[in-house]
């Protein structure tokens, strides 16, 4: 995936004056960690940033522009206006390239299941994210699981079974279903 760097510069405005900011297109967001002293209060542009954080997922690694230096971070918290659909304030979570971190990365059905197309069975999700430790830039965006691989009704999909680099560790529990195919009533 391509490098995301978003140009950021730092804010002073707080609390209720940042609506004014929001109207002249600016995005207001924070940045911290475990690197990072005191949370960072920084503004975006609004187009630019809704652009490029519409092809990212939330545990991929973004880079902010601030200051003249590029700080790598993760996306912790979006926050939305959902009856005009806009974002109103992002989380920055901090990362170290060299430091190991915990995050949850999403998992992504595709295939055709034959238990599906030839035994009319229903497909099950138990999880949509699994718990992985690596680090920052080996972190996966999603986690594709082929469910080409459910034959007949009560074959699953297992966290064990899942095939990732060997940079990165799985913690969630490998008998914890991914999908089953179960039969329909």
């Amino acid at each position: 995936m391509e490098k995301v760097v978003l140009k950021a510069s730092k804010r002073d405005v707080i609390g209720k004056q940042v609506k004014a900011m929001r109207r002249a297109g600016q995005l207001p967001a924070v940045m911290y960690g475990r690197h990072v002293e005191n949370p960072i209060s920084i503004v975006l542009d609004t187009r630019e940033t809704t652009r490029a954080l519409a092809k990212v997922s939330s545990s991929s690694l973004v880079m902010i522009e601030l200051d003249g230096k590029e700080i790598p971070a993760l996306i912790r918290e979006k926050q939305r206006d959902f009856i005009k659909n806009r974002l109103l304030h992002i989380d920055f979570l901090v990362v170290s390239l060299t430091e190991k971190l915990t995050a949850s990365v999403g998992i992504e059905l595709t295939g055709v299941s034959l238990a599906v197309k030839d035994f009319n069975a229903v497909l099950v999700t138990g999880l949509d994210e699994i718990e992985v430790e690596c680090l920052p830039t080996d972190l996966p965006e999603k986690i594709v699981v082929d469910i080409a691989a459910l034959v007949k009704v009560g074959d699953s999909v297992h966290v064990g079974d899942l095939v990732l680099s060997d940079k990165v560790k799985v913690l969630s529990s490998p008998t914890e279903m991914i999908v089953i195919a179960t039969a329909a009533k």
